[in-house]
């Protein structure tokens, strides 16, 4: 059984009444167990102002975790903020992990990282949370198949690095008091651990009827649905554009992507549309794959999360909650940019949560037999209940 623990401040300046407040909050002398491990999520200026490795130093357990533009958990909503969740247990253990810089899509650094943090070990781990540095020349499915191919397919959940920039320069994992901008950071849940997962991405009211076939793709470039450029694609369902002929608000229609496996559908933002008429996406698109063509705006973030809150928590009892919804919905809010974090309050109530905003999404998502499959999201709200 794991125990949570949470605490929080809005104190970036003075670093000893940060840590003096949180350490307070937790009050480990009381609450601790044999095992543990810290998740934060915090603005990135607890970074450059010293309170993460301030506070790295007083904990007694390892300290992971990602800087993100906002976040929650219960009694507290905001930006300038740092989260800590810290999972407790006496049987369930935590090993962490950081591999060397990531440099492009090579599997070595992540190899490196699991054989050292397995190492002398026979027994699988139940789950993998992950924190991804949010790098311009990777995507986040690399990182899902190099996983899955490393841990013989253990179920990874976790979030990619991102911060209140524009070009999300200040995007950095935490591994202990250090911040990195290029290195994976994770954490190995072993023992008596059944994990769930839930996602919130389009309804189907928000979803253009047509269905198109990939029939042209090579990583997370798509160049052609149903034979024609995606560009011509798009215009033949109706979606306006400017004045020199390019279609206007791409960000706001995701593709919901189905792999025709068996498993849910997940959703791939459109970064920019080439001049040949292809689609830069949020991550992988194959050939072969069935796509449609949805819409999100505030109202839809709403209703999707609250879904899939409602449906997490009718799953029962006694679990705590990992949250990580994409920034592309934080940013669909307009100006009321906390709804999402005040319908998780609302719901949860009493029972810990943690949310914070994402680059990219990592969940497994259930085949219809009941299995999983590690799947990387855009737009999407993840949810784990451990």
């Amino acid at each position: 059984m794991i125990k949570t623990l949470r605490a929080f401040t809005g104190e970036i300046d003075d670093i000893n009444t940060a840590v003096g407040d949180i350490l307070f909050q937790l009050d480990l002398d009381k609450n601790i167990r044999k095992y543990s491990v810290g998740i934060i999520s915090c603005f990135p200026d607890f970074i450059s102002s010293g309170v993460i490795s301030a506070l790295a130093e007083k904990l007694p357990f390892p300290l992971t975790g990602a800087t993100t533009l906002a976040g929650s958990s219960n009694g507290i909503i905001g930006e300038m903020i740092l989260i800590l969740t810290v999972l407790t247990s006496d049987d369930v253990e935590f090993v962490t992990g950081l591999t060397g810089p990531i440099a492009g899509e090579d599997e070595k650094p992540l190899i490196q990282a699991w054989e050292q943090a397995v190492a002398g070990r026979t027994d699988k781990p139940a789950l993998m949370i992950s924190f991804a540095p949010l790098l311009n020349n990777m995507s986040g499915d690399f990182f899902v198949e190099a996983w899955s191919s490393i841990t013989g397919n253990v179920p990874n959940f976790g979030t990619a690095a991102i911060d209140n920039n524009k070009d999300y320069h200040d995007s950095q994992t935490i591994y202990g008091g250090s911040a990195y901008r290029d290195c994976y950071v994770f954490i190995l849940c072993y023992g008596a651990l059944e994990p769930l997962f839930f996602v919130g991405s389009i309804s189907k009211k928000r979803v253009f009827w047509e269905r198109g076939k990939v029939t042209a793709s090579k990583g997370n470039l798509l160049s052609g649905v149903n034979g024609v450029s995606v560009a011509e694609y798009l215009k033949g369902l109706g979606l306006a554009t400017d004045e020199d002929g390019k279609i206007a608000g791409i960000n706001a229609f995701p593709f919901i992507l189905d792999y025709n496996d068996g498993t849910r559908p997940v959703i791939r933002v459109m970064f920019s549309i080439t001049p040949d008429g292809s689609a830069v996406c949020g991550g992988y698109v194959p050939e072969g794959a069935t796509l449609m063509v949805g819409a999100i705006n505030a109202e839809e973030v709403l209703a999707t999360s609250e879904a899939a809150m409602k449906e997490a928590l009718s799953s029962g009892k006694g679990r705590s909650w990992l949250m990580f919804s994409c920034a592309g919905r934080y940013f669909a809010l307009g100006f009321n940019t906390t709804a999402e974090m005040e319908k998780a309050g609302a719901l949860f109530g009493d029972t810990p949560f943690h949310l914070a905003y994402s680059g990219t999404e990592f969940c497994p998502v259930y085949g219809t037999d009941g299995s999983l499959t590690n799947r990387s999201h855009n737009d999407t709200v993840v949810i784990c209940g451990i």
